[in-house]
């Protein structure tokens, strides 16, 4: 009688050992079978910037018509302008302006550096002292993604998305062209319900 209990036990042992395994072969089949579908990537496409730039033409007075706010730029209340010059050591000297609330200017002096020549469409930005821009990391990313033909409006953006400018040659830009340089913006993955317009009230044109 012990003997034949002892039987039963051992056959519902080992059924249930069987079906644990037929379980555990199922869904190894089942997960080897997901993981040859195709993966959906998540991940937005690279930032693309224009195919040229001429840096001569390029150099001059620009008026910030839209930006993404941000803490270096936090005392601006407008007339925000940026001034450029060819360096004779290479890149650019760049001069940026706007207006505070007392209605006194903040200026700050740097160096543009071209990251991707011949293209010149991918600069890096310091501001730091002269004997300090050669340190790693930085300078900011200033990476021009559109740019009218006549060199005449301009979408300067960074790679990661989160710098955004729209600038002109005039301190005013007509809704349709701004409109077209936010659609550009946005067509490359920047989230442009973050964009603030710039008030300029005919401050005079920076120079170096």
């Amino acid at each position: 009688m012990r003997q034949q209990q002892h039987n039963v036990y051992a056959n519902r042992a080992d059924t249930g050992g069987l079906l644990a395994l037929a379980q555990l072969s199922i869904m190894l089949v089942v997960l080897a079978g997901l993981s040859l579908l195709p993966q959906v990537s998540h991940a937005q496409p690279a930032v693309r910037t224009v195919v040229q730039v001429d840096l001569q033409r390029y150099q001059g007075s620009w008026y910030e018509i839209a930006r993404f706010p941000h803490y270096f730029q936090r005392k601006c209340i407008g007339d925000v302008t940026a001034h450029y010059q060819l360096s004779a050591r290479g890149g650019m000297q760049v001069r940026n302006r706007c207006r505070k609330v007392d209605g006194s200017f903040l200026q700050a002096d740097g160096q543009a550096i071209v990251v991707n020549p011949p293209a010149n469409s991918q600069l890096a930005v310091s501001f730091l002292p002269e004997l300090l821009r050669w340190v790693p990391f930085t300078r900011g990313d200033y990476w021009i993604l559109k740019l009218d033909p006549q060199y005449r409006h301009v979408l300067v953006g960074s790679p990661d998305r989160n710098y955004l400018w729209v600038l002109s040659r005039q301190p005013g830009m007509d809704s349709a062209t701004f409109a077209e340089y936010v659609r550009a913006a946005h067509d490359q993955g920047f989230d442009t319900k973050r964009l603030l317009r710039t008030r300029h009230m005919g401050e005079e044109t920076p120079v170096l």
